[in-house]
């Protein structure tokens, strides 16, 4: 009797590179590689003409321009082919007015789905569960987040990790719970005693040593 083997899913982890691939999109083939340079927001949706999906692309038309301004682009995907990508993107700017100005790779082969951990079997054996993938100018991912079939994702909170993200890249800190642009951000804590009894000399709001805030 043959052996039936379980297919193996993988998950791609934080600080790695992201999988490369090269795939069929409503904006022609698209690699990776194309991306480098810029950050990107990967994102995947179950399925093409389904309610919460439509309402979030029209949330991510709607940020599309924010992310822009922070050098981001953006990469939709779903099992869906490259037809049913184009026909429901015209749908939906016909029903609604709203262009959607960004790629869906058609991955009917799932090879991307598989390689960046999109299909939950617990949720859906064939679709793609909610998934959103930021990945750096390096290629590194940075952020990984899952959605249930059931709910749609916050822009904002994107939006906010992403700016979180390249703030802490620039200043070499890190941001505290509910942080948004413009609120203290946390200095790294020290590394010896000396360091920690200066601390509180050097002008930072702080808890106690190991805690304390800064204006950027």
């Amino acid at each position: 009797m043959e052996e039936v083997k379980e297919q193996v899913i993988s998950l791609p982890r934080l600080g790695e590179p992201a999988p490369a691939f090269e795939a069929v999109t409503t904006h022609g083939v698209l690699k990776l590689e194309d991306f480098k340079g810029s950050w990107l927001v990967l994102f995947s949706h179950p399925a093409d003409f389904t309610p919460v999906c439509t309402t979030e692309f029209i949330a991510f038309a709607e940020i599309h321009p924010e992310l822009q301004k922070r050098g981001v682009e953006l990469l939709g995907l779903s099992v869906d082919s490259v037809s049913s990508h184009i026909a429901w993107v015209r749908n939906v700017e016909e029903k609604t007015g709203i262009k959607i100005p960004f790629p869906i790779i058609a991955d009917l082969s799932k090879e991307v789905s598989l390689a960046y951990g999109m299909i939950h079997p617990g949720q859906s054996k064939t679709e793609t569960v909610r998934c959103v993938f930021i990945i750096d100018d390096k290629q590194i991912i940075r952020t990984i987040l899952y959605y249930p079939l059931t709910t749609g994702r916050n822009m904002q909170e994107i939006l906010r990790i992403i700016d979180a993200l390249q703030t802490t890249d620039a200043n070499a800190v890190a941001t505290p719970a509910n942080w948004k642009p413009g609120d203290m951000v946390v200095v790294p804590p020290p590394n010896t005693q000396e360091m920690a009894e200066e601390r509180v000399k050097q002008g930072y709001e702080c808890v106690d040593w190991y805690l304390c805030k800064k204006k950027l």
